[in-house]
């Protein structure tokens, strides 16, 4: 009977919340469930990169694309994926890169001059030229040559898995053992632990309009302000019960408002989600939600600011979430220190709320109806070490938050 009230509260908290999980898989149309990378083509299609092949979606329909069906496309396996702003999509695997254009493929390897036919990332810069992150380096495109870059130019050993660039049009990679690589066009600048980078293994990076560089590694996420020197390191956008608290992150992608949103998977937990980070607070959200698996291998953000996460259980679309973002600053709800031994500060903006804070067996462990703003000491250090809930209901407007805590 417990269990049961945890769902339904959970189902309530959800709707209040407003997000929705849309989920895809084969069953729908998907050319295979292990999707490995997805560009959004705007207009509403998007273009996935599979464990087998590739599939277009325009929001109805579903386009498969493989060997089997288009021999002219180098390999099933994609582990890269871009559309471009002429059209062109550009997909990379392990056996080099292919260009879709006007319905023909055209594959582009070593023998052509890319630097390493095991293709990592693809991207395009303002002037057009595409960017190929590589198992062992950089390959550029200008459109008739290529240029290539690896470890004798300056590049650390790992090659690049992620590449984005700054308002100064400077160029920042992600090394996939050698830190975070800044390129100006000459010279290769690389950060790593030693400037207090989280971990050297560099998966995704994101640039606000502060030129703010947010570097997810296998350990978390550090941030390099636009002096390029550390402002902060997060290791818990995802909460997890002690000792477990690092968070690799696997995909980072700001939307229209400027909200942060992290994939995460933790290997050896088989654990996994999606964190959204408003500012100063993140909200993580995970299978329990509606997510459709927790191996996150990649997620991008749409012109429509649906969020698309791929995992190798398929896909999630996750949409209506602006009314529980913009609530969620206008209430300022901050609890902390999260994780704690149990002494909590409350602080809000919310003048009348009722905040509960219970188990995932739906046992509530504090219940009370709070009529001021001032910060609110809560002592749990009594009960049991784990996570926790806490439910805030604004009793001006009914909008409920929820947020989890750990006890250590």
């Amino acid at each position: 009977m417990k269990n049961l009230t945890f769902l339904l509260l959970i189902f309530s908290f959800l709707n209040s919340l407003g997000q929705t999980f849309t989920n895809y898989t084969t069953a729908d149309g998907l050319v295979d469930n292990n999707v490995l990378c997805a560009t959004s083509q705007g207009s509403g299609v998007i273009w996935f990169g599979t464990q087998n092949g590739i599939s277009k979606f325009d929001g109805v329909n579903w386009t498969n694309i493989t060997t089997t069906t288009d021999t002219a496309l180098i390999s099933n396996t994609i582990t890269a994926i871009k559309t471009m702003s002429n059209g062109d999509l550009w997909v990379g695997t392990d056996f080099g890169i292919c260009k879709y254009s006007n319905s023909t493929w055209t594959s582009y390897t070593t023998t052509d001059g890319l630097g390493d036919n095991r293709v990592k990332y693809i991207t395009e810069s303002s002037d057009g030229r595409i960017w190929i992150g590589e198992y062992d380096g950089l390959t550029i495109f200008d459109g008739v040559n290529f240029t290539s870059y690896n470890m004798s130019d300056g590049i650390p050993f790992g090659g690049i898995q992620y590449i984005s660039f700054d308002s100064n049009q400077d160029v920042w990679m992600g090394s996939g053992f050698g830190g975070l690589i800044q390129f100006n066009g000459n010279n290769f600048t690389v950060y790593n632990s030693n400037d207090g980078l989280l971990n050297n293994i560099v998966n995704s990076i994101a640039i606000d309009n502060q030129n703010k560089k947010w570097v997810g590694t296998s350990s978390g996420l550090s941030v390099f302000n636009n002096q390029n020197l550390l402002n902060n390191n997060y290791t818990q956008m995802y909460l997890l019960p002690p000792p477990d608290t690092l968070n690799p992150v696997m995909g980072l992608a700001f939307d229209s408002r400027n909200l942060l949103w992290v994939g995460i998977y933790i290997d050896y937990l088989l654990d996994g989600g999606v964190a959204m980070y408003n500012g100063y607070s993140w909200v993580d959200f995970n299978a329990s939600d509606g997510l459709i698996g927790p191996v996150i291998t990649d997620l991008i953000i749409d012109n429509q600011d649906q969020v698309w996460v791929t995992t190798s259980s398929g896909i999630s679309k996750i949409t209506d979430v602006p009314a529980f973002t913009n609530d969620i600053l206008k209430d300022d709800i901050i609890l902390y220190p999260n994780p704690s031994n149990g002494e909590f500060s409350f602080k809000s903006s919310i003048k009348k709320y009722h905040l509960k804070i219970f188990n995932p067996q739906g046992e509530i462990f504090y219940n009370n109806q709070i009529n001021s703003s001032s910060e609110l000491k809560i002592n749990l250090s009594q009960i049991s070490k784990g996570v926790y809930i806490a439910k805030v209901e604004n009793l001006t407007n009914h909008f409920v938050t929820t947020k989890k805590l750990i006890i250590k």
